[in-house]
């Protein structure tokens, strides 16, 4: 094994306790996979009001009491608590400031909202000083904590703990990126460095964290290969081609992995019928409760396509508003969605349910359990994504022995093999071109695979077959941690 390593994690989410996608589900799964190899690994998470305080032991850290942290004019107070991330988990620091983050949701649109995260970074420095921890790599995931190289070099450049830190900034998803007005920098207390944020931004009147954090950090990840590549283009780099181009030979794509503790059929807490590759039967129970489960009718032998996503346009849902009512009109598909997002999407499927009763069912919102019975349920899983740097539940899917249906891009392009039935190799249906005839095409081919059972069968087989598990995953966090290390 690798030298021990002590890591400072800073996320503005970590699941279970601070959840809106996959940048809480890798946070806590690789953390605690670092932490099972005998790393010490610290994550820190702003205490959000949303935060579920019931059957959870919070317990206050005694020495990081009411912190006073200066931002321009005022000063701010936070409080550091501290509780299990799971039974064999590290311990999370959650880091309590009312004034900040007792809001009803964990992002805001209020005009404080940069504030909100550069205390929260700060906070972080604030409780390893206090802790009187040098960690050899801070690990900061998004804007939200993208600004802690610059801090380190600049507010905290005086204090000798951390003369051997280095930074590794993971960008989760670069379509969110911080771009504030450059009026708020007194505000942020950050004035006297204003000249370490981009000069061209600056005369355009703006801040960028998320690009001060890739011309600061000592090295820079994404999420799967495909889309380190990607944002390095000016069609998927969001205006930060050019600078991720600069830092080529420090960004890496690491694809992320899935947690088994909370993924997988054999024994998936929220799933009524536990199943594996070699005893499926479970699976087609599973289908049938979720039918029922939804209000749906199937005839014997119709397929099921489940989607679970916010409702954007990255997902690719501009494709589904033409396509599904044709396939759904022309086949005996059934349909379930599970997401929330832009009015006109979750419009466009609440009248699909009523136009298709019986054929497709809606859930608004998120729901946990739910979620878990689509991936078991579902023989099809929808993900047409625009872009999807990496994407979780193609991953979930194939380990549920669920077909994923994507476009090549990304992590879906790292992770889906396409099905070649002459050679009875892949995992999913796979399109190349971002339109709606690409996705009609692979759903016909899916459709068509569907009405062979012995393929299908392979088919589902293979995609079961996959390791997403975060062993690899972590070795490969490991090495630039040696990296910095060294």
């Amino acid at each position: 094994m690798a030298a021990p390593y002590s890591i400072c994690f800073a996320s503005s989410e970590i699941a279970p306790f601070a959840k809106t996608g996959g940048l809480a589900d890798v946070t806590a799964a690789l953390a605690k996979h670092l932490h099972r190899r005998g790393h010490d690994v610290r994550p820190f998470l702003p205490f959000y009001g949303a935060v579920a305080r019931e059957g959870r032991a919070f317990h206050p850290v005694e020495f990081a009491r009411d912190v006073p942290v200066p931002l321009g004019a005022r000063t701010v107070r936070f409080t550091l608590w501290t509780a299990p991330l799971g039974p064999d988990g590290p311990p999370v620091y959650l880091v309590e400031c009312p004034e900040m983050f007792a809001r009803p949701r964990i992002y805001s649109e209020d005009w404080d909202e940069p504030e909100r995260f550069v205390l929260f970074s700060r906070a972080v420095l604030e409780s390893c000083q206090r802790m009187g921890w040098a960690p050899d790599v801070f690990h900061c995931h998004d804007w939200h904590t993208a600004l802690v190289p610059l801090l380190l070099r600049t507010l905290y450049g005086w204090d000798s703990l951390f003369r051997r830190s280095r930074t590794l900034l993971t960008i989760h998803n670069i379509g969110y990126q911080g771009v504030w007005g450059t009026d708020r920098l007194d505000a942020l207390g950050l004035a006297p460095w204003a000249e370490r944020f981009d000069a061209s931004e600056r005369h355009a009147g703006r801040i960028n964290f998320l690009r001060t954090g890739i011309e600061q950090a000592d090295l820079l990840s994404t999420v799967s290969p495909t889309h380190a590549r990607e944002i390095q283009t000016d069609e998927y780099g969001m205006g930060l081609g050019a600078v991720l181009r600069a830092r080529a030979r420090h960004l890496v794509g690491i694809l992320n992995g899935i947690d088994e503790d909370e993924w997988d059929p054999s024994r998936d807490r929220f799933l009524p019928h536990p199943y594996s590759s070699r005893r499926l039967a479970g699976k087609a129970h599973n289908k049938a409760d979720l039918i029922r489960a939804m209000g749906l009718t199937s005839p014997d032998g119709a397929p099921l396509a489940g989607i679970v996503s916010r409702l954007i346009p990255q997902k690719g849902f501009d494709l589904c508003v033409p396509v599904l009512p044709e396939v759904l009109a022309r086949s005996d598909l059934r349909l379930v969605v599970l997401g929330s997002g832009e009015a006109r999407y979750e419009g466009f499927f609440e009248a699909l349910r009523r136009r298709a009763p019986g054929r497709v069912g809606f859930y608004r919102g998120y729901h946990e359990e739910l979620a878990h019975r689509i991936e078991a349920g579902a023989d099809l899983f929808l993900m047409p994504s625009q872009y999807e740097p990496c994407g979780l539940n193609q991953m979930f899917s194939q380990t549920y022995g669920t077909i994923p249906v994507v476009r090549r891009t990304g992590g879906l392009a790292d992770s889906v093999e396409p099905w070649d039935p002459s050679a009875g190799t892949g995992t999913g249906f796979v399109f190349e071109h971002y339109t709606a005839d690409g996705l009609r095409w692979a759903l016909a081919r899916a459709l068509d695979t569907w009405r062979d059972r012995a393929a299908w069968r392979r088919l589902v087989r293979n995609a079961m077959a996959q390791d997403f598990s975060w062993t690899s995953r972590t070795d490969r966090y490991l090495e630039l941690y040696a990296r910095l290390a060294g």
